[in-house]
């Protein structure tokens, strides 16, 4: 039998390219995202083109309640998850004050509360049989501060703290967790951010590329792989240990400040 994928965030980017990968090698998958259209296309795609199954489960994951209803529609199917990959999330540009907090808020939900419930959810199952694999998407940006994108960076940092912190609870179970921090990603993630037009963007790595990565270290048991790091990310992440922690926030800030006309 083969295994059975959860993927969010699964109608465009990184997320639809890990259900094509996982796809590719036989397993079926639920996928979710908010909208039940892109994810009806994705479904027709995979199933006719490699014969596996597909469950789509429209949802809001940035809803409170999105993780339980989630996870009690899988059961309701009888669906025995074993790689449990949580891709969605989102990010916005612009200074703290001057945001709307509403959509602060919905970044918070999305990117923290929803990944950290599904993962309370599906761990027992997983730890109770001995075996499964978790890839919470996180970034690059969890690495340190960023000025004007600081709710986003910091959904980050708590992403990869906790995907970490429970690699190393689970040790001896059969269960592991791997964190995937990617750099600038052709996504929809620059457009829905403001991003389009940043330094940071203008060298962007294939979703493609970003995916294969994340898929291959969480078969691997891998505490986190880094991918599609541009050169000047590189040089800042290399900085980090060293440099004066204001000089790398204002470099942070101009790689994502957008030109003005």
């Amino acid at each position: 039998m083969s295994a059975v994928a959860l993927i969010t965030g699964a109608s465009s980017g990184i997320g639809r390219q890990l259900a094509a990968i996982h796809a590719e090698q036989g397993g079926d998958l639920v996928i979710v995202a908010r909208r039940a259209d892109k994810l009806n296309m994705v479904q027709e795609e995979l199933e006719s083109k490699y014969s596996v199954q597909v469950t789509v489960i429209a949802q809001d994951l940035a809803q409170p309640a999105a993780a339980r209803q989630v996870y009690e529609a899988v059961q309701a199917a009888g669906i025995e998850v074993q790689y449990l990959i949580n891709n969605a999330g989102f990010g916005g540009q612009g200074k703290f004050q001057q945001r709307p907090w509403e959509e602060d808020a919905a970044m918070i939900q999305l990117n923290v509360v929803t990944l950290t419930a599904l993962c309370r959810l599906f761990l027992p199952d997983f730890v109770a049989r001995g075996s499964g694999r978790v890839l919470n998407v996180s970034s690059t940006a969890s690495l340190l501060p960023g000025p004007l994108q600081a709710v986003y960076f910091a959904t980050k940092a708590y992403v990869t703290s906790l995907s970490n912190a429970l690699a190393e609870e689970l040790c001896g179970t059969g269960v592991t967790v791997t964190a995937l921090l990617p750099g600038a990603t052709e996504t929809e993630f620059a457009r829905r951010s403001g991003m389009e037009n940043t330094e940071l963007f203008r060298r962007a790595a294939s979703a493609r590329s970003v995916a294969q990565a994340g898929y291959d270290a969480m078969l691997a048991g891998k505490l986190q792989v880094v991918s599609g790091v541009t050169f000047p990310q590189r040089l800042l992440m290399a900085a980090i240990p060293f440099a004066p922690k204001k000089l790398l926030l204002r470099q942070v800030r101009k790689m994502q400040d957008v030109p003005t006309a």
